[in-house]
């Protein structure tokens, strides 16, 4: 079977900009994943959630990737979040440690209630 190219798609919420992720995410990823981080950035806002619902496979390069934009996003003063990563894939990025700099909720819901209620702590 052929892999499933990458697809990014970015929308906005009042406090976070959010990249839809479908499909795979692997060397031939590298220019959809900077390109959507890249459309997500100008919108200024400190958060951007990575929604993985659609990713069906991620493989040691699609891990350095997305621990590329974790730098960038820190470099910039920016929170990453991600939501809708299978459990396996939970399990990489905590055995990883990806997890411990990139904080992992289960859904888009639970991930925009937590950072509203962040922000708001932070006033």
């Amino acid at each position: 079977m052929p892999p499933k190219v990458l697809k990014a798609a970015v929308r906005h919420q009042p406090s976070v900009s959010i990249v839809d992720l479908h499909g795979e995410i692997n060397a031939q990823a590298e220019s959809v994943l900077n390109n959507a981080y890249a459309e997500a950035e100008t919108y200024g806002l400190e958060v951007i959630l990575l929604n993985f619902h659609g990713v069906n496979y991620i493989n040691s390069t699609g891990i350095a990737l997305i621990v590329s934009l974790l730098a960038r996003a820190r470099k910039q003063h920016r929170r990453l979040l991600a939501c809708g990563l299978s459990q396996h894939y939970v399990e990489i990025f905590q055995v990883t440690r990806l997890a411990d700099f990139l904080h992992i909720f289960p859904d888009e819901t639970s991930a925009l209630t937590q950072d509203m209620s962040e922000s708001s702590q932070s006033m």
